[in-house]
């Protein structure tokens, strides 16, 4: 059974940043697409990032272009998202994912696999 965990949450001031780690127990993890999720207190899940199977493609979410930046080590098979001049309202449960197909989406339905989740808090 695939199995994703995430790691790298915490409390961090405005302006910090955080490194958020996932690592997937799959053995063909490098075939995949990849995606990063946050959901706020109170509000529904959304779409952060996400990056092709190969690396070469990527798409942010409009709030987060220009801070964070999503990343991938398939020999580790690990996604990363590093997270720069974190703001109040990045303050969430970020998730990561694995896509059905090789194929970067925005989509949540198309993520068939999901970790647990970890806390990202952001003071002001």
């Amino acid at each position: 059974q695939v199995q994703l965990v995430e790691s790298g949450g915490g409390l961090v001031q405005a302006g910090g940043s955080l490194r958020l780690s996932c690592a997937a127990s799959e053995r063909a993890f490098s075939n995949y697409a990849m995606g990063w999720f946050r959901q706020a207190p109170g509000s529904g899940r959304e779409f952060v990032a996400t990056i092709s199977w190969t690396g070469y493609r990527t798409y942010y979410a409009d709030s987060v272009k220009g801070r964070f930046t999503i990343s991938r080590d398939n020999a580790k098979n690990t996604v990363y998202l590093q997270m720069n001049s974190l703001k109040p309202e990045d303050t969430a449960v970020y998730y990561c994912a694995k896509a059905r197909s090789l194929n970067p989406t925005l989509d949540e339905a198309d993520y068939g696999v999901w970790g647990q989740g970890t806390q990202v808090t952001v003071s002001s």
